[in-house]
């Protein structure tokens, strides 16, 4: 395994995957200027065993929520792919198909697609996130399910590195949670995958795998889709789901995780607010704050073109893409409300 992550052939690709859509970035074309030696001198460091991760670049976002990106820079950022290209196909045959996110084949509108399915399907829905998920994932238990299908113990310690650069990126998104058998130094649990690796996403749905099993398999819910740290389970009864959310929180707790204690079993022909949309048996529709965000952004937008800050391109662009996206959604009338307005004039 250990011989396929360090081939030339691996870390080339990976860096194809990693300049993806960044070609135009000053790190990329640094890193692309002398692209051969480059790709060997990683090569050489993984092999060396000289390889450590840089420093992280963090910043916050605020849609949909408040958020904290830890960006590595971009030579790790390769690693992380290369690893991903030979650990993935471990996992991936491993994962059940309703689970959604960062999965080739998969995605938002194919879990959206799925969520009506089972709404029209089923009369309720328990829908369900879980608390500060990515920094509170734990290195002990993720080491020990990654370990379950990697033996090279070379790749292992690259695992390792990667775990340790970011153990610190969201301890100020973490408050403390005491589990059954804890002691005072519970405290000092390495915990958190930084938000912006694709290692980080690729380990989310490692760490939640037995999770899915557990409410397929054992709960026997034949309605129930994860996309990221939401998820929801789809019955004919409530009592059923209420009987699911006692045993999915004790669940959790073998993964040292909780979820929001508000979830409650509701009728599907009142909505599910799933993945920036209201989600009915027989229609979708948009949150209101994210067509808001749109037209906050857009505006921004010409107000930068006016001062030769973007292009008329990236604008069309970016419409383009949240049309489509829309699309899949019924939103005709707010799409024509939204750029039929003044202010989207050029």
């Amino acid at each position: 395994m250990f011989n396929k992550l360090t081939s030339f052939n691996n870390l080339l690709l990976a860096y194809k995957k990693a300049s993806k859509g960044k070609r135009g970035k000053f790190y990329v074309a640094q890193f692309e200027h002398e692209l051969e030696e480059n790709v060997y001198k990683l090569r050489n460091e993984l092999i060396d065993k000289t390889y450590k991760p840089g420093k992280y670049n963090s910043f916050f976002i605020h849609e949909p929520k408040r958020r904290l990106i830890s960006a590595a820079p971009f030579k790790d950022r390769v690693i992380h792919h290369a690893l991903c290209n030979i650990t993935e196909p471990l996992f991936e045959r491993s994962f059940i198909d309703d689970s959604f996110a960062n999965r080739k084949g998969k995605g938002t509108h194919k879990a959206l697609d799925r969520c009506q399915q089972f709404a029209r399907k089923f009369r309720f829905a328990l829908q369900c996130d879980i608390k500060q998920f990515f920094p509170s994932i734990d290195h002990e238990i993720l080491k020990s399910i990654l370990a379950s299908k990697i033996y090279d113990a070379n790749v292992s310690e690259i695992i390792d590195k990667i775990l340790h650069s970011g153990k610190d990126a969201l301890d100020e998104m973490y408050d403390m949670v005491y589990f059954p058998g804890d002691d005072l130094f519970s405290v000092y649990r390495a915990r958190g995958l930084p938000i912006g690796n694709l290692t980080s996403q690729f380990w989310a749905n490692v760490y939640l795998n037995s999770f899915d099993h557990f409410v397929k398999r054992e709960l026997g819910c034949k309605g129930y889709l994860r996309y990221v740290d939401d998820f929801i389970l789809f019955a004919d009864d409530k009592k059923a789901l209420w009987q699911w959310k006692k045993a999915i929180v004790n669940r959790l707790k073998k993964l040292r995780l909780t979820m929001h204690p508000n979830a409650h079993p509701r009728p599907v022909t009142e909505g599910l607010p799933f993945l920036g949309f209201h989600v009915f048996p027989s229609k979708r529709r948009l949150k209101r704050r994210k067509g808001v965000h749109f037209q906050r952004k857009l505006k921004q937008s010409l107000r930068d073109l006016h001062n030769n800050k973007t292009t008329i391109a990236k604008i069309s662009a970016s419409v383009q893409g949240w049309t489509q996206h829309l699309g899949y959604a019924n939103t005709i009338g707010l799409r024509k409300s939204i750029l039929s307005k003044q202010s989207f004039r050029l």
